[in-house]
């Protein structure tokens, strides 16, 4: 195992970005109690240790950072383990509560409880996107619950899984990856749900939602700004999400441009997510 303390989550972002995720497969975790954030490689060959370690500290030099990786040979019963230790169930709106599988947790009325554990496809509410999405999500959900819910790039699952969970009998969702739209359907199976999770793009879509989430990038929204709008039904509601506060502006703009009105929006740390409206007597056309 390779590993690396991270000087913060949104460090661990940039990295990530940088790191040629075809030659290994990193994992970052965050102590939900000290917020310490520690990047791990699993490797079965010990060989490819040193080759790793290089490229991560090339790609910390690039983010702007320095970072010293160390090595460590794991027992095959530890690394299963090793995350148990920096998951644990945790608020993250007034009713959502994200339980890993291996802690218990009794529900009080009203609460919608995930069952999400760390895994390949990032998102289990830690970030500050999925995070603010969530509250927003939460939020909209003391409405009508037939509208139907659209996750656009829904990577885990979580947000579909959110609105489930909340009582939006209408849910289904799309990314551009394969393999996060199996892990979006394990991630749904084992809250004892069905949704229909599909391989498409932004581009190809053509489903529409009266709520869409879009926790995506700053850049691809802007880029497929008509895409996303056209998504949103008259009267209907777009959680925005992905967006560094620098960006949000512009973001805010494109959408603007094709008819859909800011309400709100929250920032926690460097990411801003907004909610927008898209008036019923508005046609938001490409």
């Amino acid at each position: 195992m390779v590993s690396a303390a991270l000087p913060s989550a949104e460090a661990a972002d940039t990295l990530l970005e940088l790191l040629d995720a075809d030659a290994f497969t990193p994992t970052v975790w965050e102590d939900v109690e000290t917020r310490a954030v520690r990047l791990d490689v699993f490797l079965e060959d010990a060989s490819s240790a040193p080759g790793v370690a290089a490229a991560i500290r090339a790609a910390a030099t690039l983010a702007g950072f320095e970072l010293a990786p160390t090595t460590e040979t794991l027992p095959a019963a530890d690394w299963s383990e090793a995350w148990k230790r920096f998951f644990h169930v945790e608020r993250v709106s007034p009713r959502i509560v994200i339980r890993p599988s291996w802690e218990t947790y009794a529900a009080a009325p009203g609460e919608a409880v995930l069952t999400l554990d760390p895994g390949m496809s990032f998102g289990t509410g830690k970030h500050p996107t999925t995070r603010a999405c969530l509250q927003l999500l939460d939020a909209l959900a003391t409405g009508d619950l037939s509208r139907p819910v659209l996750d656009m790039g829904c990577g885990s699952g979580i947000l579909a899984i959110a609105a489930r969970k909340l009582g939006f009998t209408h849910v289904r969702g799309f990314d551009y990856d394969p393999d996060a739209v199996s892990v979006a359907r394990e991630n749904a199976a084992a809250n004892g749900l069905d949704i229909p999770f599909e391989p498409k793009d932004l581009a190809s879509n053509l489903d529409q939602g009266a709520i869409v989430l879009a926790n995506i990038l700053g850049p691809v929204l802007i880029e497929h700004a008509a895409e996303v709008a056209c998504a949103v039904l008259p009267g209907g509601a777009l959680i925005a999400s992905g967006i560094l506060d620098t960006l949000y502006p512009d973001v805010r703009d494109a959408f603007a441009s094709r008819g859909l009105r800011e309400a709100r929006s929250i920032l926690i740390g460097e990411w801003r997510t907004g909610l927008f409206y898209n008036p019923a007597n508005t046609d938001i056309g490409a």
